[in-house]
């Protein structure tokens, strides 16, 4: 397996503090970021899912991750079935790689508008960002 590095955009349970951020114990930390607009975030309950076409700015954090790692990513997110590894722009202009679901699959889910799942969270949970439940 080669050793290239990948830019991976996260908005969900991989984030600081996320059930699923132990994933990323190898990889490096690269910054905060956010989209442009054009996409939308919905509650799927435990994890948040983007897709493409709406008007929203999501917030996330990019990761550096090697091979290895995105292969792990890739098996959480359920690449290609569930989830598909896209790569998209963010605000800066950096393209990322980040993973997207389709329209299908969010119907009637809600929308959260603000594009921010940590926020979200926090006022769904009292107050205090908690990705455990």
């Amino acid at each position: 397996m080669s050793r290239r590095k990948h830019l991976i955009f996260t908005y969900g349970t991989l984030m600081r503090d996320g059930v699923n951020h132990g994933l990323l114990a190898t990889a490096r930390f690269v910054a905060e970021a956010h989209t442009e607009p054009g996409f939308e975030l919905f509650d799927l309950g435990h994890f948040p899912a983007m897709s493409t076409g709406g008007q929203t700015v999501v917030r996330g954090e990019i990761y550096e991750v090697d091979d290895r790692t995105l292969v792990r990513l890739d098996r959480l997110e359920g690449h290609p079935e569930f989830y598909q590894r896209t790569p998209i722009r963010l605000a800066d202009g950096q393209e990322v790689q980040t993973y997207l679901m389709g329209d299908a699959r969010m119907r009637r889910r809600p929308a959260i508008p603000s594009g921010d799942w940590r926020a979200h969270r926090a006022q769904a949970c009292g107050g205090e960002w908690s990705d455990e439940e």
